[in-house]
């Protein structure tokens, strides 16, 4: 699936449309999931074909729920295959026929574009990276390195877990409200001694924060909708992951 205010070239990719077998059927993109690495690969194939990219033009990184964003070139390129990434959540570039992708599973995959200045962005927030602002820490990486402004730059946030799903315990709840302050009383709703919190609205609020103004938000649930997405909560952990994908 695309995003309408995204003029770069993406895709948020679902379960559908590939070769794997068994608990990873059918398009698993996840390369450290224990599944067929040739399968992976032609799925890879397939992604990159739909895409118009070509593999070794792909830049991604070991996801480690920070709030590090890293800046790539070309040089950075060709990979994809190679598990011992640098470890960042969140990748910027300004050169053309880069791709940048991040891996998801019921995290919050947001892609960034700005149009004026030629920037494309790429961030995974997980509950720890949300709370740490990773995407109020693109926006500033992509001011300072590329001199954006935050006016210029289209953000969508792609499938995730939702609110309806996302039961988390007080360490978290503590977590989110300190960085929200009084805006977490949006996204957080007591839930008898548990706490359901919207990771979307809460990076929403974050990127119009930073500035930004352009903004679209998902409506699919990767948990509820695990038959369509790859939910690491709906399957403990047995699961492959999706990907999404931006270049220019």
């Amino acid at each position: 699936m695309t995003a309408d205010n995204i003029q770069a070239t993406h895709l948020f990719t679902t379960r559908f449309g590939g070769v794997s077998r068994g608990i990873y059927s059918s398009l698993n993109l996840g390369m450290k999931c224990g599944d067929d690495p040739e399968l992976v690969r032609e799925n890879y194939g397939r992604v990159c074909r739909i895409l118009g990219v070509d593999e070794n033009d792909i830049v991604c990184s070991n996801q480690v729920h920070g709030a590090y964003i890293r800046t790539v070139t070309h040089e950075d390129c060709g990979e994809l295959f190679i598990l011992t990434h640098n470890e960042a959540d969140g990748l910027i570039t300004q050169a053309k026929k880069v791709a940048l992708m991040i891996f998801t599973a019921d995290c919050v995959p947001i892609l960034l574009h700005d149009p004026t200045r030629n920037v494309i962005g790429a961030v995974h927030a997980g509950w720890r990276g949300t709370a740490l602002n990773i995407s109020g820490a693109a926006i500033i990486k992509m001011v300072d390195e590329f001199g954006c402004n935050p006016k210029n730059i289209s953000a969508a946030i792609g499938p995730c877990i939702s609110k309806c799903c996302f039961e988390t315990g007080q360490d978290t709840m503590d977590a989110i409200c300190a960085t929200l302050g009084e805006k977490a009383k949006y996204c957080i709703t007591a839930y008898g001694e548990k706490y359901m919190i919207d990771l979307k609205q809460s990076n929403q609020i974050l990127l119009i924060k930073a500035g930004l103004q352009n903004i679209t938000v998902s409506d699919e649930c990767t948990s509820c909708q695990s038959d369509k997405y790859w939910s690491h909560r709906k399957t403990n952990g047995l699961r492959g992951s999706q990907v999404s994908i931006i270049t220019m």
